[in-house]
């Protein structure tokens, strides 16, 4: 079974934050870690377009560049049509901001092994509905450090 990784946008913003938090630049290692494994062949990549969406949201035209060479590494991509835009709708009624909803429709389509985020409310507001869930939701640090974890034990 192929490893289908999701990262939302946050996460690919984490290498260009501020580094001087010990957070940051551990979520930043991470999530470098794991597009390297996708870049590799080793891990799969999701795209989306929601994920496009927000990237071009972007003002930073440097920080916009970058972001998109992140996404371009995706091998698959999910399109929004409305299917992913009814469970999407399902989610924000439950109480998640548009975009977190997308990004989660979007795992969810493509069957992702995990969605990887830096939002704490989205990781939080996940530990809160897992019934409601077909993807794992989950910090990249505490998730890449389960699975090094379980492939070493």
């Amino acid at each position: 079974m192929s490893v289908l990784i999701y990262l939302d946008v946050c996460c690919l913003n984490r290498p260009f934050d501020d580094q001087t938090q010990e957070r940051v630049r551990l979520e930043s290692e991470a999530v470098l870690l794991v597009l390297d494994r996708c870049q590799r062949g080793e891990w799969q990549l999701v795209g989306s377009e929601a994920i496009a969406l927000e990237i071009n949201q972007t003002r930073d035209l440097e920080r916009k560049s970058q972001l998109r060479a992140f996404a371009d590494l995706a091998t698959l991509q999910v399109t929004v049509d409305e299917s992913v835009e009814v469970r999407a709708g399902m989610f924000v009624q439950q109480g998640l901001g548009t975009f977190d909803a997308l990004h989660l429709a979007c795992a969810e389509a493509s069957q992702s092994t995990a969605l990887l985020t830096t939002d704490d409310r989205l990781v939080r507001w996940a530990g809160k509905h897992p019934d409601m869930l077909q993807v794992r939701v989950a910090n990249p640090v505490r998730w890449l450090l389960e699975v090094i974890t379980d492939a070493n034990p």
